[in-house]
């Protein structure tokens, strides 16, 4: 038995908090949410908090995108899961619970991310198939200074001297981030002026996508309240700092998770097994139609470039940083428990429902059409020539968002799995966006990345 709304109450009650924040993400990336009152908190939590259909048709901008089935008629309900609860170190006798979007009856009303994302966990299982997953996060940490916007605790990259300009923030994000139980595994400074990386342990697909969330608003929180600093998530926050990803590490499991079906001892030089390669296939033939979902924010494609580490191309590689999909190197001794592949091709500006989903169903279709993927690609795909890029299969990402959505809007698998009404309202705030950054300069457009991811 999981647990129960009785659980919750009881924990809330002991971690003497007052408000719980019922949080869920928007097709445009932002999480929002609403608070509850302890005292109310067990029958919303079943009865749920009403929403207007309508909150899904705001953008990042915060416009209202005129959606049919999104007016401001109507009303949905957020339902919380009861095994997100996570009490919040940063801010007072505060809390918070991650939502599902649903309609009266109890079912996703057509525009819920968190309910794709079960869809394709639930094909997966149809598969025998469980995915685990976890996404690593790059970040600036930024403070404002006579109104400009300028990174914050700047070193060499991975030197002892730039994690010692960040410790304190870096320890206090570490530590409310395992007060919510989310396990760090390394915290390190990057590459960028400012720029930090922290991952955490995979977890299976629905959880990992949950604990973006949690890390995320964790980051941003600490930074913020206790730090006065910005914690800035965007895909590109400064023109002359390199980007940030969200690189998706993930491995496929049987049902009872006791093999790791991406790992073949018999396969040699980690070129995985028939399953993994059918589904690394999968993954390649979606992946101008899937950076809709993993690359979503105008700001994306200022990342997705060549010689970014970025993954700018359709290419797969072993331990080749430079391809959107690396088979990465497991560690002796673990060596079926550590296989797994990295999608590069993602940023934290995604909603990681919408990106995790896309992702799985990119891979399963690969794996039932039984496609293979072509040769690895043996150095940064930029360097090849035209016969090695051909018999790679290597060939350019969308460059422009605008791109990537009417790659999306023709994908036979993916655009139809979203649904109609999440289809076509993800599309519309996405339009409105790209329409609103076009009218804008490049720093104009950057900096309001910077603000609100």
């Amino acid at each position: 038995m999981g647990v129960t709304v009785e659980d919750v109450v009881a924990r809330a009650k002991e971690d003497g908090v007052r408000l719980v924040r019922f949080l869920y993400c928007d097709p445009s990336g932002v999480i929002r949410g609403k608070n509850v009152h302890v005292e109310r908190l067990a029958a919303r939590m079943r009865g749920g908090v009403g929403l207007t259909r309508a909150q899904n048709a705001i953008n990042m901008l915060e416009q209202f995108v005129p959606i049919a089935g999104m007016e401001p008629v109507g009303e949905i309900r957020i339902v919380p899961d009861p095994d997100t609860y996570s009490r919040l170190d940063w801010v007072p006798r505060t809390a918070s619970l991650l939502c599902d979007q649903l309609g009266h009856d109890w079912t996703d009303w057509g525009g819920c991310p968190r309910s794709f994302l079960k869809r394709a966990i639930a094909a997966a299982a149809g598969e025998g198939i469980r995915v685990m997953a976890a996404f690593e996060n790059e970040f600036y940490l930024a403070e404002e200074v006579d109104g400009t916007v300028r990174p914050y605790g700047d070193g060499p990259v991975y030197s002892s001297a730039g994690m010692d300009r960040v410790a304190d923030v870096i320890d206090d994000i570490v530590s409310a981030l395992e007060a919510q139980g989310l396990e760090v595994e390394q915290a390190i400074n990057e590459y960028g002026p400012g720029q930090q990386e922290i991952a955490i342990r995979y977890a299976d697909a629905l959880r990992a996508a949950d604990n973006q969330l949690k890390f995320r608003d964790t980051v941003r929180g600490v930074a913020e309240v206790e730090h006065d600093l910005i914690a800035s998530f965007a895909a590109k926050p400064f023109a002359d700092g390199v980007g940030s990803g969200a690189h998706v590490h993930f491995s496929l499991w049987s049902s009872d998770g006791a093999e790791n079906l991406l790992y073949d001892p018999d396969a040699g030089e980690r070129l995985l097994s028939p399953v993994g390669r059918h589904f690394v296939a999968g993954v390649l033939d979606h992946l101008p139609a899937l950076v809709a979902l993993t690359c979503p924010s105008f700001n994306s494609y200022e990342r997705l470039q060549p010689r970014a580490w970025a993954g700018s191309t359709v290419s797969w590689g072993l331990d080749n940083r430079e391809c959107s999909v690396r088979v990465a190197s497991p560690f002796r001794g673990r060596e079926m428990e550590s296989t797994n592949i990295e999608l590069k091709a993602c940023d934290p500006t995604c909603n990681p429902y919408l990106a995790l989903g896309g992702l799985i169903l990119a891979g399963l279709d690969g794996i039932r059409r039984g496609i293979e993927p072509p040769e690895p690609a043996a150095k940064d795909p930029s360097w090849m020539t035209p016969e090695e890029q051909h018999r790679s299969g290597v060939r350019p990402l969308p460059s422009s968002l605008r791109e990537a959505l009417a790659n999306l809007q023709a994908d036979p698998v993916l655009f139809p799995a979203l649904g109609d009404l999440l289809g076509r309202g993800l599309v519309a705030v996405r339009t409105a966006e790209l329409e609103a950054f076009e009218a804008m300069s490049p720093d104009e457009a950057r900096r309001a990345h910077l603000r609100v991811f």
